[in-house]
């Protein structure tokens, strides 16, 4: 399996005459020359200390091979620019696809790959690799004699596929023409003597256009009697016949298998496949292949589709099923799909499919003792499925090991109830061990996840102890002292569990991998406030031994050496308990310097239980990592920052958080501000709130209803819930269910309450759930219309998440400027405006 290289207006102590505010954003707030400076074309840069955040340098990715005495490093380059992020880019069936290049849309690949051994940490540098290196994904052979790795270059339009001879650490191109419009486009054979990839098709012709006269409407119909389904607002759909010839041109692609020698094969029929896998024994091919009608309210994924086994040469062996177009799920979030679903080869054995069906009509209201089914059907699959396991709530994955041992997952929304099963898949007599039965929001209870290790096939399996009697549990280890990540093995027999790893305060350490046969040692990364993660190999059961060190990354930005932090705890009105990482600038000291401006970043969570929302997250031994996507990058301006501040919704037993989704909000800031202020670092007149997507939603519904802060800043936000009317984020209520709720969470209907100013940033082609532009846009003007002030900067080509440098830049510019204008410069209040 390949992986991808896949955040009354008093300003600043100057009273604002009725002249200034009258003015449009755009001129009002024009740069000055404290703050940033305009750049060509008119993106901005900010003051030296943000621009030094956005490009330092970052730690290269750590990939490690089957056999895990041998690691890929993958180096990633600075942001790409805009003439890369503006390059052609399509839109369809909900993906973003690269015309030139036949792949999803991306502008981050790899630029340096190497080769560093575990047991020495000596590095070997590659030789014969592309010139100008940009790798999307790499997959390690089964046997460890290769990596893989998929070179794309937007700039000549090369998809290609590399490999790299492990023994010699050279590389050369395999093949050219990949499509990886919907995948990969790769993956090993289980002999590692080739690979199955998803070629472009040679013959496609030119692609067809848009620009021609429409034949006729987009036509869709329902009729009475479809029953109550839920539809997400979703972006990027198709929307006429045109597109959808579009969307089969790119999408289309021709399974074909490559040997080492660069011979190939074409294997079965073109198509667009969702998903194509080979049986972990080589023999077989798992094919999801998309069918038409299409739909123009849905993307690619719940159009319909074929289940088919296909022999190695691509013939049909079996058709699985055949899965109608999906446009909507009945209401809740525990809703699923009828027919067969999550269908995938069973790891342990040479072929055996493995799929899950709903009981209940996938429906989570209507009243069921079993809801799902689990079904297993073996090759040569001319027997009846059988079924595995009969669950009370949706299934949720296994992770197989061999007949007598396997864990089942299964879990309920509605309760965040979840359920660890240990099973014997080949022993029907052998009842199933309920292992862990669990809130899914109690941290500290988290008994972690299950420790994996490759087979000869290269398929992912439960490791187990050498005598094969025992498990492995790899955890976050949440506790009231923060997170301190732990390694646990489990007994099977008598439900022991031996503590192996554990972090220790002053770092912070994470268990990454046991190696060797015997798994006699620990690969773990460890970071402390002022050193950043590094890599380290630990002997097991030898406490005296000291780690060794594999890497020794240097700090990204030494400048802010000296970051002060401290997770600090706190409560609400009610009772519950908060948690936040307070930041101070380097060499600050609130008792000495007296208070600053604070800029508090958050994003609100939803909870069943006032106990689950009150547990402690974070750590403070965490590497003061400043990223210019959080609010940190603003330490180097000197600002206090008090970030990830928890903002429970809590809906205990059949309450629904968000009923009381604003009372709760406001309770939380209010607790927040009280701490800040009463530890001195900050006083109520300089504070600022800010978010990212739903972050920013918070953000303006604390502008909307209290006057806790003096500023907001709301990035790519949604602020009408009637425009996302079948749920969003937690909520699983329809709009016309919970209408009431809807209209009171929407800050939009409150517009006018908004008296502090709120900039707001968005992504042009934002293509998150919900988060469409035009939500900033109308927010904007609904702050503008009813005499707010407020500044809307819409960023071209950007989505939900920025990717150019000028974007990144301008957003830092943009938010410096504005923080400087309403709560002041990142220096002692007291010196604010002359004081």
């Amino acid at each position: 399996m390949s992986k991808r290289v896949r955040r009354t207006g008093r300003w600043n102590g100057v009273v604002l005459s009725m002249a200034l505010l009258a003015m449009t954003p755009a001129v009002w707030a024009a740069p000055s020359a404290t703050a940033a400076s305009t750049a060509v074309g008119g993106y901005e840069l900010p003051s030296a200390a943000l621009q030094a955040v956005v490009d330092q340098p970052r730690a290269p990715g750590l990939f490690l091979s089957p056999q895990r005495d041998l690691a890929a490093m993958l180096q990633m380059p600075p942001l790409p620019s805009i003439e890369v992020v503006a390059q052609p880019e399509l839109k369809l069936a909900g993906r973003r696809i690269n015309p030139r290049t036949f792949s999803d849309s991306r502008f981050s690949y790899g630029a340096k790959l190497w080769l560093m051994g575990i047991n020495d940490g000596k590095e070997r540098q590659i030789t014969g690799l592309p010139s100008a290196l940009s790798v999307a994904s790499l997959a390690w052979s089964p046997d460890q004699k290769w990596l893989a790795f998929n070179q794309v270059d937007p700039a000549s339009g090369a998809n290609e596929l590399w490999l790299v001879d492990v023994a010699n650490a050279s590389a050369r191109r395999l093949r050219g023409e990949l499509n990886t419009v919907l995948g990969d486009g790769y993956q090993w054979l289980p002999d590692s003597r080739g690979l199955l990839v998803m070629s472009r098709l040679g013959n496609a012709g030119s692609p067809p256009s848009r620009e021609v006269a429409p034949t006729g409407p987009a036509v869709q119909q329902t009729s009475e009697g479809s029953g109550v389904v839920s539809i997400r607002t979703y972006q990027d759909l198709l929307k006429n016949e045109a597109d959808a010839r579009l969307f089969d041109y790119y999408a289309t692609s021709q399974p074909t298998e490559i040997g080492l020698d660069g011979q190939a094969r074409v294997v079965g029929a073109a198509g667009v496949y969702l998903d194509l896998s080979l049986s972990p024994d080589g023999g077989y091919l798992l094919s999801q292949r998309v069918q038409r009608p299409y739909s123009y309210v849905v993307p690619v994924g719940s159009f319909p589709r074929r289940i088919d086994v296909l022999d190695r040469a691509g013939k049909l062996v079996h058709t699985v099923a055949t899965r109608p177009l999906v446009e909507g799920l009945p209401t809740g979030n525990d809703a699923e799909v009828t027919g067969v679903r999550d269908i995938s080869w069973r790891a342990d054995t040479p072929a055996t499919l493995v799929w899950a069906e709903a009981q209940d009509g996938g429906d989570p209201n209507r009243e069921a003792s079993i809801r799902d089914a689990v079904l297993m059907q073996a090759a040569p699959f001319d027997r009846p499925p059988v079924t595995l396991a009969r669950l009370g709530s949706r299934y949720a994955g296994i992770t197989w090991a061999r007949g007598d041992l396997a864990l089942l997952n299964e879990s309920w929304w509605k309760t965040r109830r979840t359920k660890t099963w240990l099973i014997a898949p080949d022993e029907a007599a052998t009842d199933p061990k309920l292992l862990f039965d669990r809130d899914a929001q109690d941290r500290y209870s988290d008994p972690g996840k299950p420790g994996t290790l490759r087979d000869d096939n290269g398929r992912s399996l439960l490791q187990t102890s050498a005598d094969g009697n025992s498990i492995y549990f790899y955890g976050a280890g949440a506790s009231a002292e923060g997170d301190r990540p732990f390694l646990d093995r489990y007994e099977l027999a008598t439900g022991k569990t031996t503590r192996l790893f554990h972090s220790q305060a002053p770092t912070y350490s994470v268990p990454i991998a046991l190696l060797g046969a015997d798994a006699a040692s620990l690969l773990f990364t460890r970071e402390s406030p002022e050193q950043p993660a590094n890599y380290f190999v630990q002997p097991l059961g030898d406490a005296a031994a000291a780690p060794r060190a594999l890497t020794t990354f240097a700090h990204p930005l030494p400048q802010l050496r000296g970051v002060s932090k401290e997770q600090i705890r706190y409560k609400r009105k009610d009772g519950v308990d908060l948690t936040a990482t307070l930041l101070l600038p380097p060499g600050y000291d609130p008792k000495r310097d007296g208070p600053r401006p604070l800029l508090m970043w958050a994003y609100p969570g939803e909870y069943k239980s006032a106990a689950a929302a009150s547990q402690v997250t974070g750590s403070p031994y965490l590497f003061n990592a400043v990223s210019y996507w959080g609010p940190q990058a603003f330490l180097a301006k000197g600002y206090a920052v008090l970030a990830s501040p928890t903002m429970p919704i809590i809906g205990e037993g059949d309450k629904e958080p968000n009923d009381t989704y604003l009372e709760q909000l406001v309770s939380n800031a209010q607790a927040a501000v009280d701490e800040v202020v009463r530890r001195g670092v900050t006083d109520r007149d300089h504070i600022a709130i800010g978010g990212h997507s739903y972050g920013a939603f918070m953000t303006a519904n604390l502008l909307a209803h209290s006057r806790l802060f003096k500023a907001g800043i709301a990035r790519s936000g949604a602020y009408n819930r009637t425009l996302t009317p079948f749920g969003f984020q937690a909520e699983e209520r329809n709009y016309w269910q919970a209408q009431d709720t809807y209209l009171k969470m929407s800050p939009f209907n409150y517009a006018g309450n908004i008296k502090d100013p709120i900039l707001f940033i968005h992504g042009v082609d934002d293509n998150n759930s919900g988060t469409f532009p035009m939500q900033s846009e109308r927010m904007f003007a609904a702050v503008k219309g009813l005499g707010g002030t407020s500044r809307l900067v819409m960023l071209p080509n950007e989505s939900h998440a920025y990717r150019a440098r000028e974007s990144i830049m301008t957003m830092l510019a943009e938010s410096e400027r504005w923080l400087e204008q309403t709560i002041g410069k990142g220096e002692r209040i007291g010196r604010q405006a002359g004081r």
